[in-house]
C-alpha cells in the first residue's frame, strides 16, 4: 500500500517531535520531512514529493499563511492542513480562500489527525468540529486571554514536558512517583482542554509558560 507522504512544519521542535511521534506507527502515513518555517517547507518541496503538509501559522521568516498561498500556486498536488491554536473565523476563511484543504486545532486527538490526513490526501476538505462552529458562530471565536490557575507543581511538570522529559524522568527530578506525574499531567490536559502533549506545549508556548 502506498503511504501518504507528510511534511510537518512548525517552528518549535518539541511540537514537531510530538506530532511525529503520534504519526510514526500509522500504517498509511509516513512523515518524510520536517521544517521550521515556510521557507524551509518550500525548499523541501523542491527536493522530495509530498502529499500532505501539516502547517503551523505563526512562524519566523515565512509564516504559514504566506507559505500556504505560495504552495497552492506552485504545487497544485500538495494539500495543506493548517494545524494551529488559532480559532478565529476570519483567519479560517482567509486560509480556505488561499487554498488550505483542512484546518485542525493543536488539541485535536490522534484519531482526528489521522482521519484528516487520509481524507485530505484523497482530495477531500477537512475541518474540525470546533473550527466549523467558529465559522458558524464568529463572535464566539474571537481571541480572548485564557486564564488558568496552575499550581507550582503543575508549572514545573509543564516545563519539564516541554523539555522532552518522560513521566519517569520527571518523577526522578521532582522526587515523586511516575504515577503521581501521570495524574498531574492528566489534570493539566483537562485544565487546558487538549488531548495530547503537543497541544499542551503549544498552549504553554503561546501563553508564556515556557520559552
Amino acid at each position: 500500500m502506498k503511504k501518504i507522504k507528510v511534511l510537518l512544519v512548525d517552528d518549535h521542535q518539541i511540537i514537531l517531535d510530538g506530532i511525529k511521534s503520534l504519526l510514526e506507527n500509522a500504517d498509511e502515513i509516513q512523515v518524510v520531512a520536517t521544517a521550521n518555517d515556510g521557507n524551509e517547507a518550500l525548499n523541501t518541496l523542491k527536493l522530495i514529493t509530498i502529499d500532505v503538509i501539516l502547517m503551523d501559522i505563526d512562524m519566523p521568516k515565512l509564516n504559514g499563511i504566506d507559505a500556504t498561498r505560495q504552495i497552492h500556486e506552485k504545487y497544485k498536488d500538495v494539500r495543506v492542513i493548517m494545524l494551529t491554536m488559532h480559532n478565529e473565523s476570519a483567519m479560517i476563511k482567509n486560509l480556505i480562500e488561499i487554498g488550505a484543504y483542512g484546518y485542525l486545532l493543536k488539541n485535536s486527538s490522534k484519531e482526528e489527525l489521522l482521519d484528516a490526513i487520509c481524507k485530505v490526501a484523497k482530495g477531500e476538505k477537512y475541518f474540525s468540529s470546533e473550527v466549523t462552529m467558529s465559522l458558524l458562530n464568529p463572535e464566539k471565536s474571537k481571541t480572548s486571554d485564557i486564564q488558568i490557575d496552575f499550581t507550582q507543581r503543575e508549572i514545573e511538570i509543564i516545563q519539564l514536558l516541554a523539555d522532552g522529559h518522560t513521566n519517569k524522568e520527571i518523577g526522578v527530578k521532582l522526587f515523586i512517583s511516575h504515577r503521581t506525574v501521570d495524574t498531574h499531567r492528566t489534570n493539566i490536559l483537562k485544565k487546558v482542554g487538549v488531548n495530547n502533549v503537543a497541544g499542551l506545549i503549544s498552549f504553554a508556548i503561546k501563553n508564556g509558560l515556557v520559552d
